[in-house]
């Protein structure tokens, strides 16, 4: 526990004193937002679209900050020869990847609380399900940190960079995060409802936009997907 707090603490200050990364993380969501919202092109079936895009472009930015940006990361420290260092010390594989995990929460905590924040000025009106909200987005974030860690630990730096871009680009394709996923045909459908991105925008909709009970389904990928993806990650993730 003490190598696992003072590794989290490390990564933490090395999170936010990267200033051009912070601003792509909190850039992109938010032209996404007010673009979309402002062209009015997005089939969401809902009276108002933000009540939709909002929930939806906070799903898409979890994703991004530990599939993308986290995978990549890590799989470059991993390509410089920094985590061979960590791997002589009594830290170990599941502290360093729940250190970094948990850097990408304090991420998501500003993330979370800006697009709130610029949803709100855009005339949304969040739900009041915190709880839910609150347990979707801590599941989503542990999904696609373990989904991102596993990439980074198993495959070669540029390798990663292609393919968590690929798959952030499948997922949001699939994930529900730009139309609903009722829209997909049916195959893309039944693929589209076993990703941790439509579980995560499924859960957030409902729970901060359109109301309405959380499928159970979706609780069922998202927890499946929480604890499937990082045991892969401990049990695959080298050193070097």
């Amino acid at each position: 526990m003490r190598a696992y707090l003072a590794q989290a603490r490390a990564e933490i200050r090395l999170t936010l004193t990267q200033g051009e990364s912070l601003l792509v993380t909190l850039g992109i969501p938010l032209i996404l937002l007010v673009g979309l919202d402002v062209a009015h092109i997005v089939p969401t079936g809902t009276r108002r679209e933000i009540t939709f895009l909002a929930p939806g472009i906070l799903s898409l930015a979890i994703m991004a900050t530990g599939l993308v940006s986290l995978a990549i990361a890590t799989a470059f420290e991993r390509n410089y020869g920094v985590l061979k260092r960590l791997g002589a010390t009594p830290l170990g594989r599941p502290a360093l990847l729940a250190a970094k995990t948990s850097s990408i929460a304090v991420v998501e905590i500003i993330q979370t609380a800006v697009i709130l924040l610029v949803g709100t000025a855009l005339g949304w009106h969040p739900l009041g399900h915190v709880a839910e909200a609150a347990a979707a987005i801590v599941l989503g974030t542990v999904a696609f940190s373990g989904i991102g860690l596993f990439l980074a630990g198993a495959l070669k730096a540029e390798v990663v960079l292609g393919l968590s871009n690929a798959l952030y680009l499948v997922m949001l394709m699939l994930g529900g995060m730009a139309f609903p996923i009722s829209r997909l045909p049916g195959a893309l459908h039944a693929v589209a409802v076993l990703l941790p991105a439509s579980a995560l925008s499924q859960a957030l909709v409902h729970s901060l936009g359109t109301g309405g009970a959380v499928p159970l389904s979706a609780w069922a990928v998202l927890v499946i997907w929480a604890v499937g993806a990082p045991a892969l990650a401990v049990s695959t993730f080298s050193w070097e």
